[in-house]
């Protein structure tokens, strides 16, 4: 694995990689390396004669500055984890990536209004930020992205059609522990007892596909009861929206694929998930 921490090494090994006709794939992360990163990688190293992961903590996607503070870090471990997997590591420094105060000031309209984007102003904005920079320096041919950070997808590939870019967007089925919570770095921040609590989560949201006989806000508040139940969630949101648009539904029979989506905090730490009620 070669391991690149500046744009212009990046770029110019890349040149000499694609100059020779192969296929470059990409996975973007954070660090903090798990289950659910290794499977998009894997994915990837599949479909592609090179494999690209960036490991970079960006500071402009965070709304809360503790969030940041407590973002895991390990780089050694990260290298160790994925030195078999990946052809390329790049991991800049901040400096590398923001010469500059970042100015990019993106409109993705009404996707980025709702669910993670009311909660968190400016989140995505972050997101796309560095995303629209790796890909003009990495120019891959397909990026992968996981479906727990649903919106962060769904706006991904709207950054990509709104700049017309040459990559291809493929989604990462979400990635579960036995019990069935979402694998993320966050999870490691759970006490023990929140941990045993956490996938209740995703057992209520299985619990709702078979219920196809109520309306769409019945459904909605049936799901919103039985996590009320749990003493220990604090709901912050739950949606059944337009899995295309990411706008809420009246009917099921409004939108070709529906998926609900929530966040919620157990203790200190929030934690999102979604399922799709119709695909």
């Amino acid at each position: 694995m070669l391991i690149i921490k500046t744009v212009d090494e990046l770029k110019d090994v890349l040149f000499r990689v694609k100059s020779s006709g192969k296929i470059v794939g990409f996975v973007p992360t954070m660090g903090a390396l798990h289950a659910g990163h290794l499977s998009l990688l894997e994915k990837a190293k599949s479909e592609n004669n090179v494999l690209v992961c960036s490991i970079f903590v960006n500071p402009i996607q965070f709304n809360n500055k503790q969030d940041l503070e407590k973002y895991p870090r390990n780089v050694e471990k990260d290298i160790n984890y994925i030195e078999d997997l990946v052809d390329i590591l790049f991991l800049p420094s901040e400096e590398e990536v923001f010469p500059s105060a970042p100015t990019e000031k993106f409109d993705f309209g009404k996707l980025e209004s709702v669910l993670e984007g009311k909660y968190r102003p400016g989140h995505f904005n972050g997101v796309a930020t560095i995303v629209k920079r790796l890909f003009d320096w990495i120019k891959p041919e397909k990026a992968y992205f996981g479906e727990k950070d649903y919106q962060q997808l769904v706006i991904i590939r709207e950054l990509v059609r709104q700049f017309n870019l040459p990559v291809q967007i493929v989604a990462c089925p979400t990635v579960r522990e036995p019990g069935g919570l979402a694998i993320s770095s966050r999870n490691a921040r759970l006490s023990p007892e929140e941990y045993k609590i956490a996938p209740c989560i995703y057992q209520i949201l299985l619990s709702l596909p078979p219920k196809t006989t109520l309306s769409v806000s019945e459904l909605k508040q049936y799901a919103i009861s039985e996590i009320e139940k749990i003493k220990e969630f604090k709901l912050e949101y739950l949606e059944i929206v337009n899995a295309k648009t990411l706008q809420p539904i009246t009917n099921f029979d409004d939108a070709e694929k529906v998926i609900c989506c929530v966040a919620l905090y157990l203790g200190e730490v929030r934690l999102i998930d979604n399922i799709f009620l119709k695909k």
